[in-house]
């Protein structure tokens, strides 16, 4: 538990200043970048100011008339065919008033007119296509979110006893879908759900995604045992799956009698939050493979009941999270920043963990990463435990020293 605490080695006062730092250079670059953005729009009109300004105080003639040209090429990155056209029309009208009062050639002024024109005929043309590029990109995009939304169908706030909160975040922020999953579904077997990730990226890896959480759905209703519903999953993918594919996956579930049930397949280990406060790693006692891999191995997962008391929370992520890395390559701790933002809103507590990953990493994930997590009302208690078990399962959770007591770590 200790070390769940105080990973890294670092004193905690060393990493919060770091991690506070981070946070504050990532919002300044957010926020250089949104000026730099506004900044782009006026850009042209600067262009031609300057040049006047040096021609006027210089008279330099000739000299300066060609940077003219760089209105209109700047204003098609930012502006429409409009926009271009108006900073080509001012840059030429500004050229024509120039060359008129320094009594430049009029063959040598229609030279600097017609590289005028041709430059702005070029720019609308790349601004024109830059718009329809961008109005194919939204629309892609547009399809990309109604595939995540049938794909990682959203999670209620509150399912029977729990209250429940997701956070996703695509590495390929232009498609926003990835291979990360999650899903989470009432049974009459209890709350059901499960969070993985998916070996690869890009599309083959979004249809293994959709795969899992088409069987997984299913089975968890139609499967008593926990075990029986990763059987399920297993028996799917090593039907459909290459040889070189697997998903590392948590399945869990509450079912009545008030424990939580889980069984990690590869995955990593899920973070326990107690009523207290204590947070540590369910780790296994004996790992299993990934899914779509036990055939190799011959190794089948355990299952493992933990209590889940009144007020406890279990999180559960995918590597996106951990292995996130700042400007230093240093690693994002994720259970220091659990217990900077633990509260009793789930929601909450994700969005503060969103938003610390995102300034850890500068504003852009390279991994797709998830992150769930499900706690249970201390107001709901009597639906989902017995009478009496509430505290005896919180102190067995709060323990220092370990999350996974051996006298309650294992099914048979």
């Amino acid at each position: 538990m200790s070390e769940a605490r105080h990973a890294g080695g670092d004193p905690a006062p060393t990493r919060l200043r770091r991690n506070r730092a981070t946070e504050v250079c990532g919002a300044a670059r957010r926020r250089l970048n949104k000026q730099l953005t506004a900044g782009m729009h006026v850009l042209p009109v600067l262009v031609v100011a300057v040049v006047v300004l040096v021609d006027v105080s210089g008279g330099a003639g000739m000299v300066w008339l060609p940077l003219l040209a760089a209105g209109p090429a700047l204003a098609a990155t930012t502006n429409g065919p409009l926009g271009v056209l108006g900073a080509g029309a001012l840059a030429a009208a500004t050229g024509a008033a120039l060359g008129v009062a320094h009594g430049v050639p009029v063959h040598d002024l229609a030279a600097v007119q017609s590289a005028l024109l041709a430059v702005t005929a070029a720019s609308g043309l790349a601004s024109a296509l830059r718009g329809r590029r961008e109005r194919v990109l939204a629309a892609v995009r547009s399809v990309a979110e109604a595939a995540q939304q049938a794909l990682l169908q959203p999670v209620p706030e509150t399912v029977g006893p729990f209250q429940v909160a997701v956070r996703y975040s695509a590495a390929a922020a232009e498609a926003r879908i990835g291979g990360d999953l999650y899903a989470l579904v009432p049974t009459p077997h209890g709350v059901r759900l499960i969070v993985g990730d998916v070996r690869g990226r890009g599309l083959p890896a979004v249809g293994t995604a959709a795969l899992v959480l088409g069987v997984f759905r299913e089975a968890a209703h139609d499967e008593p045992d926990l075990l029986s519903v990763v059987g399920r999953i297993e028996r799917s993918l090593a039907r459909n799956l290459g040889p070189d594919d697997f998903v590392t996956a948590v399945v869990a579930g509450c079912p009545r009698s008030g424990h939580l049930e889980m069984v990690n397949c590869g995955h990593a280990p899920p973070l326990l939050i107690s009523a207290s406060g204590e947070i540590g790693a369910v780790e296994t006692a004996r790992p299993a493979p990934p899914l779509g891999l036990r055939a190799l191995s011959g190794q089948a997962p355990r299952l493992q009941r933990l209590p889940f008391g009144a007020g406890d929370q279990l999180l559960l992520y995918t590597d996106g999270v951990t292995e996130a890395r700042n400007t230093a390559r240093e690693f994002y701790p994720l259970a220091d920043g659990v217990a900077r933002h633990v509260c009793e809103e789930p929601a909450r507590t994700l969005t503060a963990l969103h938003d610390e990953l995102q300034a850890h990493v500068g504003g852009r994930l390279h991994d797709d990463a998830a992150l769930l997590l499900l706690r249970r009302q201390a107001a709901e208690e009597h639906v989902c435990a017995p009478s009496g078990t509430g505290s005896a399962l919180q102190t067995a959770a709060s323990s220092a020293q370990r999350v996974i007591p051996p006298e309650w770590s294992r099914m048979p």
